[in-house]
């Protein structure tokens, strides 16, 4: 299963690309993970940041990058605000506990001789 990821922040750079030497096209993009399954969702502290030139059409990796880049990277990563660790269980999920519980209660009254089967 492939991580998901929803978007934080584009932010267009002034930089000059590394591959095109344009100094209009780089954009700047923060990426927060969030995993969801049957049970839950939750939204990680995973930060995932990339840069694609909109002139040549281009992913600019971070093997490539500048000192000017990097700095300005670093600088919008600390202006980019995380949305805070969270996690939020399904129904799904609510019924299964309840259904433990329920058996958990149902064992627990067995073994006290207060019911029998």
């Amino acid at each position: 299963m492939e991580p998901k990821f929803f978007t934080l922040k584009e932010v267009m750079l002034n930089n000059h690309c590394p591959e095109c030497y344009s100094n209009t096209g780089l954009r700047l993009t923060f990426r927060q993970r969030f995993s969801e399954n049957l049970f839950y969702k939750s939204i990680t502290d995973d930060l995932k940041k990339d840069i694609y030139c909109t002139d040549c059409n281009t992913p600019i990796y971070s093997g490539r990058w500048t000192k000017d880049i990097e700095q300005v990277v670093a600088y919008q990563q600390r202006a980019t605000k995380l949305k805070p660790k969270s996690m939020k269980i399904k129904p799904l999920a609510w019924g299964f506990i309840a259904f433990d519980v329920l058996l958990i209660a149902l064992v627990i009254l067995f073994v006290m001789d207060v019911i029998k089967f």
